[in-house]
């Protein structure tokens, strides 16, 4: 045997216990982020509100890290893709819905826990659709609200609501969930940040936002995280009703805007063949 295959089977070799780890790590990030969800639950159901909502955020940052380290280490899987679903089905979908429950939503009686049911649910059929979509959608969108956004846009208003409000206030706050939970299951789109390459050299003026972002959650992190959860959770339907409606164009004469068709040319209609 020469010495270079020699040296090629003892790489081949050692190359072998640091592989294997690295392919575990997206799989222990998920189930790391399946023990905040389980977490949280029992948090909720000690009435320790604030830290309930901040171990499902917690999940949220090992949800969105574990997806892109299977991805530059080359170790996505069948197996890892339908684990991170069922883990983000307890940790987004289940967990927020009882912290939710044990919150507020009880004193609602049974109107309370039915119609905080539909979290879940939509959760569920969000990731299933999301499941079978993959393939076959545009990367640069997600169609239907994720459920780690919902979630998060459903859960943080908890660190400033506390919960002995009147009654009103929490059937206010099961009907935003149940908006939350329809946007899950809906057509809307949302842009999904997939289009955005690491790789590309960034302008100065987009780090220098990223950095007064960063200094902005350090500050006052609560208020921050919410006004980004509510913002994402509302830029799906503004966008549709920006396309849905848009802007009005001269009927006669005159030449059409910059990047619009003249007033006499049929728009395609979303869903349709000629898009």
């Amino acid at each position: 045997m020469s010495a270079r295959r020699l040296k090629r089977i003892s790489l081949k070799q050692g190359q072998i216990p640091l592989r294997r780890g690295v392919a575990i790590l997206p799989s222990l990030l998920t189930v790391g982020n399946m023990f905040f969800g389980y977490y949280a639950i029992i948090l909720g159901s000690k009435h320790h509100f604030e830290w309930a909502v901040t171990m499902i955020i917690l999940a949220g940052v090992l949800d969105g890290l574990d997806g892109r380290i299977a991805r530059l280490t080359g170790t996505t899987s069948e197996f890892g893709k339908e684990l991170d679903s069922l883990s983000d089905f307890l940790s987004f979908g289940m967990a927020p819905a009882l912290v939710l429950y044990h919150w507020g939503f009880a004193d609602l009686g049974k109107t309370g826990w039915l119609f905080a049911f539909l979290l879940p649910v939509a959760g569920a059929l969000r990731l299933a659709r999301f499941n079978v979509q993959t393939a076959t959608v545009d990367k640069r969108w997600f169609v239907g609200l994720p459920i780690p956004a919902g979630a998060a846009a459903a859960v943080l208003p908890l660190y400033f609501l506390p919960a002995g409000l009147p009654q009103a206030w929490k059937a206010a706050a099961l009907a935003y969930v149940v908006v939350l939970s329809w946007l899950m299951v809906s057509t809307v789109r949302f842009w999904s940040f997939k289009d955005v390459d690491s790789k590309e050299r960034r302008p100065s003026a987009l780090i220098f936002l990223m950095a007064v972002v960063v200094i902005l959650i350090a500050l006052h992190p609560p208020a921050v995280m919410l006004t980004i959860a509510v913002t994402y959770a509302l830029s799906g339907p503004v966008m549709w009703l920006w396309v849905k409606f848009p802007r009005k164009r001269p009927t006669t004469g005159g030449p059409a805007a910059p990047g619009e068709p003249p007033a006499d040319t049929p728009v395609a209609e979303e869903g349709s063949s000629e898009r």
